[in-house]
């Protein structure tokens, strides 16, 4: 499988439901039982946030794995990055991740995922993010989620490279 980045579009909308919902799968029993819906990400909640960030994916045939990057005011979130379960460990997820550090150019970058995310975290941490724990400001100034789930979220940021 070529782990050449592209572009997604409208089009791909079913597509990015199922690498979403199929990757987070693995939350189940791990995060708040308020977050825990079935499916994860409801087809409309993907539609809305969908006008708000661009989404790039990894695969021709099938989907593999996605990533939504996001500006907002003076930062780049990464919002979504997930990989099918039987394509993990493949090195998409990194393919995804860089893209995205590339695509945020000179951006501090920010994630926010679950605590209980633990494999998350390490992954992120991997490719050069500081864990900033539970920053309830930075959850507040940048994301629009409920409290239940900034009470279980870490931020983690990424500075690039002066140049």
């Amino acid at each position: 499988m070529s782990h050449e980045v592209r572009p997604l579009s409208a089009d791909d909308t079913a597509d990015i439901f199922d690498v979403i919902n199929a990757a987070a799968e693995r939350y189940r029993g791990e995060i708040p039982p308020e977050s825990d819906t079935d499916p994860y990400m409801p087809m409309a909640e993907l539609t809305e946030e969908m006008a708000d960030m661009r989404f790039y994916g990894v695969g021709t045939d099938e989907l593999a794995g996605v990533i939504g990057v996001q500006a907002v005011d003076d930062v780049t979130l990464i919002r979504h990055l997930y990989v099918r379960p039987g394509a993990q460990r493949q090195g998409i997820g990194s393919t995804l991740l860089e893209a995205g550090i590339d695509r945020a150019g000179a951006s501090t970058i920010l994630v926010g995922t679950w605590k209980a995310a633990t494999w998350a975290i390490d992954f992120y941490e991997k490719h050069g993010f500081e864990n900033l724990g539970s920053d309830i400001d930075l959850l507040e100034r940048y994301w629009e989620v409920p409290d239940h789930q900034m009470e279980a979220s870490v931020v983690l940021r990424y500075e690039p490279p002066a140049n």
